[in-house]
């Protein structure tokens, strides 16, 4: 774990820490080292297997159906975050192909990625455009609203236990029938002594540090990890206002906004220069 090295005095950029779930979290700790940055993982959450595996492997049942002319009504599958794409398509059973035209959807690129790498054909694919600048159940809905007759249609939405519930709202409110598969359940992380150490590291030396949160519910387990901790002199990038919001009502007070990929990370941290600059 490359943390910085006290001897050598003040980093001109701050060390950045990745809070996504691994295997995520390292993930981006290599992309990010690739682009020049000082980066480690310090996951927040934990993502196991849901307790039932039942409901994910009647889904793909519904998939199976829907790809044999079946269950017409099926017009999408939307999948909250990564963790949900590699969790549900683990159990999907052997030999079975998405069907050709059946949308995948997420509201983000690190769910998209996750969907080309689990072989979702690109042109069923549907996630927020990189201009637009917003990672979002919103964002998704305006891009998908006109693309579809949604009345009487049926969509899956894969997450995690439990979860904002902003598009199945919208989904009944346009005749559509939304249907909840929980893929994965959220945990506390589990950190090593190096992780521990890097949390102490952080908290003593904030401005050697820059805490990057991609989720509102990770910052929550901040207050648990750290009970007597000051947030008030740590720096956080975040990838959506709610989770700045939350990261705010922590104690930060720089938190700035910043989207949801490495490159864009790299690029705010350059501009974020350390105290010594």
């Amino acid at each position: 774990m490359n943390t910085p090295n006290p001897v050598a005095g003040q980093p001109a950029r701050p060390h950045l820490l990745i809070t996504r779930p691994q295997p995520q979290a390292g993930e981006w700790v290599a992309r990010l080292q690739g682009l020049g940055c000082a980066a480690s993982a310090l996951p927040l959450l934990g993502i196991s297997d849901a307790a039932d595996p039942a409901p994910v492997l009647a889904a793909w049942q519904s998939i199976a159906r829907r790809a044999q002319g079946g269950e017409a009504q099926l017009a999408m599958v939307m999948f909250v975050s990564p963790s949900a794409v590699e969790r549900f398509f683990a159990l999907r059973p052997a030999g079975q192909a998405w069907p050709a035209d059946l949308l995948a959807c997420g509201t983000g690129p690190g769910t998209r990625a996750a969907l080309q790498k689990s072989g979702v054909p690109e042109n069923l694919l549907r996630t927020p455009p990189a201009s637009g600048g917003q990672f979002d159940s919103e964002a998704l809905w305006t891009l998908l609203q006109p693309q579809l007759h949604w009345q009487g249609s049926q969509a899956l939405i894969v997450r995690g236990e439990g979860g904002r519930d902003w598009l199945a709202e919208t989904l009944r409110l346009q005749g559509a029938e939304p249907r909840f598969v929980e893929a994965y359940r959220r945990t506390a992380p589990v950190w090593d002594a190096a992780g521990q150490a890097l949390l102490q590291q952080a908290l003593a030396q904030p401005d050697w540090f820059c805490w990057v949160f991609s989720s509102s519910e990770a910052v929550g387990q901040l207050p648990a990890l750290a009970p007597q901790a000051d947030w008030s002199r740590a720096r956080a990038l975040a990838t959506h206002a709610r989770i700045a919001e939350a990261a705010r009502r922590l104690g930060l007070t720089e938190v700035r906004l910043v989207s949801p990929s490495p490159e864009a990370v790299a690029a705010a941290a350059a501009d974020w220069p350390g105290e010594a600059d």
